[in-house]
């Protein structure tokens, strides 16, 4: 009886030694998540970024071949997207020969196949009745009207002569698309701006630690020169009177 007893004290000594690893094992794993939980919300991402990468773009359909979430919707667009490119920019094709030849190819099959239907036992085809609503026009004339609105609007806020930083930076914005423009044509540069929308999102969701961290390293060293910019020649070209004005 005395050995039964004492092989049962040392079994449940080794069992509340089990139970004891396991709580602090537990305990630290939970407290290892709480510290990346908080690393993460004190990380500072790119461009002051407080939501993922799917939801700044919307997080609808858009985003979701924008961030690859369908590889074949994301590949197939890409790849007619580049099979148009190509026919533009490499073979001379021209954009009203591409819309004529597209509608005959696409009125010739759909012929073909609602007079061979009745031959063959099949169904003709169905054609979608497209008739677009006033206010859907109505809607986009205004979105249309607005965006442009803004555009005058700032357009005149710069050249007012209101904020120095907000003119060089539109003259410099202008100044780098200008010799952008000269390397490619217009047709290329969209192209370029689609590719890189369909491939660099997707690298940055991947890779999003490493490229905030260069990010915030870079957007450091940009506001220390900006700091000195300011400092030795901002600060020192003369102010207009509207300037004057508003510091009093």
């Amino acid at each position: 009886m005395s050995e039964a007893a004492e092989h049962a004290s040392m079994a449940d000594r080794i069992q509340d030694k089990i139970h004891e690893y396991k709580g602090s094992s537990s305990s630290s794993d939970s407290e290892e998540e709480d510290s990346l939980v908080s690393r993460n919300a004190q990380r500072k991402r790119l461009f002051g970024r407080k939501q993922p990468v799917h939801a700044v773009f919307g997080g609808g359909k858009v985003a979701d071949m924008i961030m690859w979430r369908n590889k074949q919707v994301s590949g197939g667009i890409l790849a007619v997207v580049t099979v148009v490119w190509l026919l533009f920019e490499c073979m001379d094709y021209h954009l009203l020969t591409f819309v004529c030849h597209a509608f005959m190819f696409v009125l010739a099959a759909l012929f073909l196949w609602s007079n061979a239907a009745s031959l063959v036992n099949r169904s003709p085809p169905k054609f979608p009745e497209v008739i677009l609503r006033e206010d859907q026009v109505l809607s986009i004339a205004r979105s249309v009207r607005h965006e442009i609105n803004e555009a005058f609007t700032t357009f005149r806020y710069i050249a007012s002569g209101k904020d120095l930083k907000k003119f060089l930076m539109a003259v410099g914005g202008l100044w780098v698309v200008s010799v952008i423009g000269n390397w490619f044509s217009f047709l290329t540069l969209c192209y370029l701006v689609f590719l890189a929308l369909c491939t660099l999102p997707a690298l940055y969701e991947k890779y999003e630690d490493q490229v905030d961290d260069v990010g915030e390293t870079v957007m450091v060293q940009v506001r220390k020169q900006h700091a000195v910019l300011d400092a030795k020649v901002l600060q020192k070209i003369p102010r207009g009177p509207f300037a004057d004005k508003k510091q009093h």
